[in-house]
Order: C-alpha cells, then structure tokens, then sequence
C-alpha cells in the first residue's frame, strides 16, 4: 500500500492544455473513482501516474517519493486495462504468473502464489485453458488475478468492465469491492459509469474538462452535488433540474411551487431527485402538469410530467397507471431537501 500525490500537475500536448494544474491526494489503501464523461482527463491523469504520461508540469509523489522519472517498471503498480491485455499463447496460469517470472521467482513459489490467486477470483478449474476459450468475464478476471498476483502498492485500473454485460458488470463490481476489503491496495479506479463509482468508491473524484469539481465520498456527492455538472451527472435517473426564481419563499417555476429557505433571487436552478417525489392528489401538491411517459422498472414506475417548457421524473409504485396525458401531482416527501443553484456559475447555492 502507498499514498499517492499529484502537485500542481499539469499536463499539455502542445499548445492543448488535457489536464490544469490541480493536485490530489489518494490515501493509503483508499479506492478512489475518477468518474467523468470521455475526454474529461481521467485516463490521462491514472496515465501521468502510472507513469504512461510524461507529466508537464508538477510533481507525483509515490509513498513520499518523487516519481516523476521513474519508468514505469520501477514504481510498483499494477494496471487493469479496458481490453484485459492478455497473451493470446499463454495459459490462464501463465498469464496470471507472467509478473512473477519477470521478477525471476522460482517455479515452485511461483505456481504455489497462482493457484492461491486464481482460487481468490475462482479461477483454480481454468488454469489450463487459454484466453480465446473464456467468457468476457471470465477473461477480465485472469486480468485482476494477473494484477493482484504480486500485491503491488498500487492497482490502476482504466474501465475494466465496460466490456461485460449488465449482469456480469455487477457480479465483477461485487468482486472487486470484496478484492479491495481483502487485500487493502491503494487503488485508482477510471471509469465514465455513475453507478460503479457509486458502489466501488471510498471517495470520488468527479472530473470534469480536466478539472477535479467534487472530490468526496459517495453519500457526500450523491446527497450535496458542488455544481449543476454534478447533480446532473450522478443518478440514475438524473436528478430533476429545472429553471425558475424565487419570491416570497417559494421556488416558482412552470408548474412548480415549493418551499424554500433561500433569499428572493431569479436565475435560479431548482434539482431533487426522482426518488424524492410522490405522486398525490390532496393539496399538497408542488409540481402539477400532464403524464407524459410511464416506464415500468420492475420495483417501480418512473413517472414523468410536463408542463410547458418543465419536464419532471418521480418515483413511483409498480402498479401505478395512468393515461397518457391525464392531469398528475406530485408533492416532496417529508423532509426532503430541495437543491439550489445558481444559473449563471453552476454553484450549489446555500439556502
């Protein structure tokens, strides 16, 4: 295990600046998530410190050491790439104890630490077989054993399960938390999906156009998103956004009223979660307008209303239904908090 440390780095291709200068520190054991749409600078940040990357400017601390010209043999991490990087020729167990017999390890202790790995990511039946003659997730899991084979200080992995399908993706999500509890390597994780960063991450970083915008665990960024970027990034569905002002206390909008504790203001942006509305037909209501669309998810029916210019998703029951078009209601549940931003900057304004 290592702490790693990014100061003031800078990363430029010519006259194009990828990454601003920015630093960051990932503690020592930490699973930390850079999370951003393509060509945001998470792949070229894991790349400076892996060592793929010449760094511009700035300096990349590894376990207290300058590591800026250390190739990246002689830095001691691990990387799990998208395409699992595996040898075509070599047996599952030759590829998971290549970097043991780089390192010069005696045959025996070598096949003794395979098996050992191969059984942590339930391998140990495939070990003869060769690349070609397993599944997708069978092929990534030879990748994490080839990269946890030596406990290196550090795992790097760039979007290794954006090739699996949607089941698989969470079987594997599922075994590299419990990897990660059981062997505590300091690890970076790259990824453009909201939902492995969510259920992987001690901490997140969400990236955005080169810059870290919120850096914090998930609960914090899910429950407090910094700006628009974030709050319209994290969740499934997204949250609601929608544009209005506030007067006399109340949040107005096309269709919209709440309350809120906020200073009068326009140019104010309004967001809450789908999660955070039911549907009514008492007094209570906040949002009102016509049901645009209904979609069954199996635990529950995401049910979207618009009025006008205003579009707004709630949460509701399975067995909801309801015509299309037909006049429908929705009211915050109790003690939910409503989030404001400002227009004009994106910033989470205080109410």
């Amino acid at each position: 295990m290592a702490e790693v440390q990014l100061v003031d780095v800078e990363k430029r291709y010519g006259e194009f600046l990828a990454v601003p200068k920015q630093s960051l520190t990932i503690e020592e054991g930490e699973f930390l998530v850079l999370l951003g749409p393509s060509g945001c600078g998470k792949t070229t940040t894991m790349r400076m410190i892996a060592g793929l990357e010449d760094i511009t400017a700035g300096d990349l601390m590894i376990a207290g050491e300058r590591a800026n010209d250390k190739p990246p043999k002689d830095r001691d991490i691990a990387m799990v790439f998208q395409n699992y990087g595996l040898y075509p020729h070599m047996t599952v167990a030759e590829n998971i104890g290549y970097p043991l017999k780089l390192r010069g390890m005696d045959r025996k202790s070598r096949d003794a630490r395979v098996l050992e790995t191969a059984q942590k990511v339930e391998l140990d039946a495939l070990l003869k077989r060769r690349p070609s003659e397993l599944s997708g997730g069978q092929r990534q899991r030879v990748a994490l054993a080839r990269a946890i084979v030596r406990t290196p200080k550090i795992f790097l992995m760039d979007e290794p399960l954006s090739n699996l399908d949607a089941k698989l993706r969470v079987t594997m999500r599922a075994e590299l938390k419990h990897l990660h509890h059981e062997l505590g390597v300091t690890t970076v994780y790259v990824t453009h999906d909201q939902m492995e960063a969510m259920t992987l991450a001690s901490r997140v970083a969400v990236m955005r156009e080169g810059r870290i915008v919120q850096l914090d665990t998930p609960k914090k960024i899910y429950s407090e998103p910094a700006d628009l970027f974030v709050a319209g990034f994290i969740g499934s569905p997204s949250m609601n956004l929608v544009e209005g002002r506030i007067t006399g206390g109340r949040f107005e909008a096309p269709g919209v009223s709440l309350p809120v504790t906020a200073a009068d203001r326009d140019g104010v942006v309004m967001g809450v979660r789908p999660e955070d509305l039911q549907l009514t037909t008492d007094g209570s209501a906040a949002v009102s307008g016509k049901l645009y669309a209904l979609e069954l998810t199996g635990d529950s029916t995401l049910v979207t209303l618009r009025d006008r210019t205003t579009s707004i998703c709630a949460r509701g029951p399975a067995d909801f239904e309801a015509p299309i078009d037909a006049p429908c209601s929705l009211a915050p549940k109790p003690g939910v908090r409503i989030h404001l931003f400002d227009k004009t900057s994106g910033q989470r304004i205080d109410g």
